[in-house]
């Protein structure tokens, strides 16, 4: 161990950007929130964009705070999944990356399956079927022929992209290009064979590097600007959720996990993918970890729903902060409107109320009539997810899983961690809620090798966050509402399944 080591973890979500100083001192991370910014995508007649030139200008804005306060060992970056930049010869950038929500992926599952059958897709990658992955993306720009993707000689996803303007290196990182459904984690490459066979070059993917690589010193002109000298950038788990994981405080193995925020991941840490029959028909997903572990779980739409809830108020002139909707949702009444937060109807950005009030008439369920009982029945289905995700996990792995640890933002929302533990019947332990960013330090500190393991990284997370735990309650109407729910989301995915174009 050292005393006082200085990491600066990039931490770049849906709803925005952290720059957080991660210091090391003996067997504790202390973690210091450098800078916050939004990140808020840009509607352009084209589509839905992320402005990646705003996230990047304030990175650079907190990277020249950083290093006039502190030595900086080194700089990591984490981001979300599925979404790619696409760089010409020259490595500029050929336009703003597509957001994963655009509708440009309409209608290209149910067509990259007319011509690869789901079974040798998910053979080949392992992968979940979501249209806003990064393969659907890439088969859109080929079947709508993209002067990008015809010109484009680098694919960098999000967090590459970044590692690539902060030092120079055009590479992609392990555990973000697994949640790509591009890559064979098998064979340990891209798939290579799939990407030709939708009509994807090939040649535009770089080499892939394990979390916790030294990629370089930070490029002169970027060092220069910030004020700063030429600090090591790390790829820690460039990926946020594998991030996240890295740094849940767990002991052995027979726990689960949820990385909560506008997406919920639930899974279980695996030695090796779960490629079978079983894992394609629950429609499962492998992720890379660290340290040559894989992410076995499922994505949930999370917080999203209340996010775009509380988007829609605040238009109408009501602006409850997040924590006064929890409030009002907890008192609301249990157990009155059933909701899959996972359908369709909610994938895409809007009134997100609107849409709440349609699906709940379309379904013949009782209409929320105020904003506490919207989000009682959102977070009351989020957690009905999770039990169900929890089943299907428990019964691949064959053994049970407890505790669930709650990571990331969501964990700090008391009534969704109570409303786990009551629907799964699992004691939840709850935090770090900035898990990302310290799985990001962390990483980093195994790179410059301070931390020699996963087991060493995760003593260190269990010193050093306050931990809340929820314990089951027993009786109400969970069993019953629970029925109702597997009975709404076997239909919804028999729907899905029927035309070819769902999870």
């Amino acid at each position: 161990m050292t005393h006082g080591l200085n990491m600066l973890a990039f931490d770049l979500g849906a709803e925005s950007g952290r720059a957080v100083l991660g210091t090391l001192v003996d067997d504790r991370l202390v973690l210091t929130e450098v800078h916050r910014f939004a990140n808020i995508p840009v509607r352009l007649p084209d589509g839905l964009h992320w402005d990646v030139l705003h996230l990047f200008s304030n990175m650079l804005e907190a990277l020249t705070r950083s290093g006039q306060q502190h030595d900086l060992a080194s700089i990591g970056v984490d981001a979300w999944g599925n979404d790619f930049a696409l760089v010409d010869a020259t490595g500029a950038l050929l336009g703003n990356p597509y957001h994963y929500r655009d509708s440009r992926t309409d209608g290209m599952l149910h067509e990259a399956l007319r011509r690869v059958p789901r079974a040798e897709i998910f053979a080949q990658t392992g992968i979940q079927f979501m249209q806003a992955n990064g393969l659907y993306q890439l088969f859109s720009m080929v079947v709508h022929s993209s002067p990008q993707l015809q010109a484009a000689a680098g694919f960098l996803t999000i967090p590459d992209l970044f590692n690539y303007w902060l030092c120079g290196a055009r590479v992609c990182e392990f555990t973000n290009a697994t949640t790509t459904q591009c890559y064979d984690p098998r064979r340990g490459d891209w798939a290579r064979p799939l990407l030709a066979a939708l009509g994807i070059p090939t040649y535009i993917f770089p080499s892939i590097v394990p979390p916790g690589t030294v990629l370089g010193a930070l490029l002169p002109g970027v060092a220069a600007e910030a004020g700063v000298g030429r600090v090591p950038v790390v790829a820690p788990a460039c990926h946020d959720t594998g991030s996240a994981v890295a740094a849940v405080p767990a002991d052995g193995r027979d726990w689960a996990w949820i990385s909560s925020g506008t997406w919920s991941i639930m899974g279980a840490e695996v030695p090796a993918p779960l490629i079978d029959e079983e894992s394609l028909r629950r429609n499962m997903t492998n992720e890379g970890g660290v340290a040559g572990t894989f992410r076995y779980c499922k994505n949930i739409a999370g917080l999203w729903l209340v996010q775009e809830c509380r988007r829609a108020w605040a238009r109408s002139g009501e602006a409850p902060s997040y924590a006064e909707l929890t409030d009002l949702a907890a008192e609301a009444p249990p157990f009155q409107t059933l909701i899959d937060p996972d359908d369709y109807a909610f994938v895409k950005p809007g009134d997100m109320p609107a849409r709440i009030r349609a699906y709940c008439k379309e379904h013949g369920e009782p209409v929320p009539a105020t904003q506490g009982a919207v989000v009682r029945a959102v977070l009351e289905g989020i957690a009905l997810r999770y039990r169900l995700v929890l089943e299907m996990l428990e019964s691949r792995l064959g053994r049970r899983l407890e505790p669930i640890h709650i990571v990331g933002g969501g964990s700090k929302n008391r009534l969704l961690c109570q409303l786990t533990a009551d629907a799964t019947g699992r004691r939840v332990v709850a935090g770090p809620s900035e898990a990302s960013a310290a799985g990001n330090a962390l990483m980093q500190a195994v790179a410059l090798g301070y931390l020699g393991s996963l087991a060493e990284v995760r003593a260190v997370a269990r010193a050093s966050f306050p931990l809340a735990t929820y314990e089951p309650r027993t009786g109400g109407g969970w069993e019953e509402f629970y029925g109702r729910f597997k009975e709404l989301v076997a239909a919804e995915e028999a729907g899905r399944r029927n035309n070819c174009d769902g999870g």
